[in-house]
């Protein structure tokens, strides 16, 4: 496991070994984020709307949820002669 030191501008380089196994080339985004007592790195996608797609993907439709819904207003309307 490498270790580097940090700049007095607080710059670390990230390692080859590492920057290769988690594709960061020049330019990459990185996100750090701080878990605990520790930061981790986590390369960004180059596009992050695609990265994105399916992540709130649910069982079921919220449109049809809410058609469901909107029919049955429709039937206990009907029953009352609304």
């Amino acid at each position: 496991m490498p270790i580097v030191r940090t700049s007095s501008k607080g710059q670390i380089v990230i390692p080859k070994q590492i920057r290769e196994k988690l594709g960061i080339g020049p330019g990459k985004k990185v996100l750090f984020r701080l878990v605990g007592n520790h930061a981790e790195i986590v390369p960004l996608s180059d596009e992050p709307v695609k990265a994105m797609r399916g992540v709130l993907r649910a069982d079921s439709s919220l449109a049809e949820e809410l058609l469901e819904e909107r029919r049955k207003d429709t039937q206990i309307d009907e029953r009352r002669g609304i």
